[in-house]
């Protein structure tokens, strides 16, 4: 399961040249960097502990299964989980961490058949999740032509994280991860401070705001740095968010109704779904409309 090839990266010889397309050099063939709940065996859903709240309506410690988890790993209200109380599980995100640990470091050993697997399954979980959120990160600077400059660092760094993923379950439980995850959002920064240049006005920099509830409709935000922003219910209806870094913004119940969100650094899917949105709102074409946008 790999992710689809990476485009081209565009290059100029001159500020008005003309524009043309080189192949990127050849980089590791990455693990599925999104879901697939079908080759995983619910580690979101027993590994992690959940706290009753308005995302989660009930208690749940780590390594008990949710009460909805069925037998064959599969949700039993996943039509209705905002419905029930469990909007925190609509927007949960493994970057695709929980087929790689079912499928690949556990070799298709489930942790209910093959009972010895449980607690290095489960303690393995986090750490990969991290893993493929710095590769999804990475990947999105790869993606970045203002970024050229980095790429041949960044391209390092996603090699070593890559091998990382195909570790044994008692390497995972070692990692250092926050030196690693140091490490590379140094090169994101600065990544997100060459892309961000190419976006018109002064920039603003709202970076860790707490931002709970503003008023921001209609505001332009290109190129701001919104990176790990409160925005829970705050309103940027029509807002022109184009180039913002948006890397660990949080959007609960933020209003992005008829906002401008293409073009956006580092913006993810759960993002999104915590979000309300509309028909008028525009996102990546890499990103999925959640269904309970109007």
């Amino acid at each position: 399961m790999l992710t689809a090839p990476r485009p081209p990266i565009k290059t100029s010889s001159s500020d008005n040249g003309p524009v043309s397309s080189s192949p990127r050099p050849a980089l590791p063939a990455l693990p599925l960097l999104q879901a697939d709940c079908a080759n995983c065996f619910a580690l979101c859903c027993v590994a992690l502990p959940f706290a009753k709240s308005s995302d989660f309506a009930v208690n749940k410690a780590a390594g008990t299964p949710c009460k909805n988890l069925r037998e064959d790993f599969r949700c039993g209200i996943h039509s209705r989980l905002r419905d029930q109380g469990f909007q925190g599980c609509t927007v949960f995100d493994c970057f695709g961490a929980g087929q790689q640990i079912s499928q690949v470091t556990f070799e298709g050993r489930d942790w209910r058949t093959h009972p010895g697997t449980r607690q290095a399954m489960f303690d393995a979980f986090p750490v990969m999740r991290q893993l493929h959120e710095l590769l999804f990160y990475v990947d999105a600077a790869l993606g970045l032509p203002a970024a050229a400059p980095l790429h041949p660092a960044l391209r390092t760094l996603l090699t070593r994280t890559e091998a990382l993923t195909r570790a044994d379950a008692d390497t995972l439980a070692a990692l250092d991860v926050p030196a690693l995850r140091q490490e590379i959002n140094t090169l994101l920064l600065k990544a997100s401070e060459l892309a961000r240049a190419k976006s018109p006005g002064r920039k603003k920099n709202h970076h860790g705001a707490d931002l709970m509830g503003a008023r921001l409709a209609g505001a332009d935000l290109r190129g701001a740095n919104l990176r790990g922003a409160y925005l829970i219910a705050a309103d940027l209806g029509r807002a022109d968010l184009r180039g913002a870094d948006l890397i660990g913004a949080d959007f609960r119940d933020t209003n992005l109704r008829d906002a401008d969100l293409r073009d956006t650094l580092f913006l993810t899917q759960a993002q999104v779904n915590a979000a309300q949105g509309n028909a008028g709102t525009r996102i990546p074409p890499t990103l999925t409309r959640p269904a309970h946008w109007a």
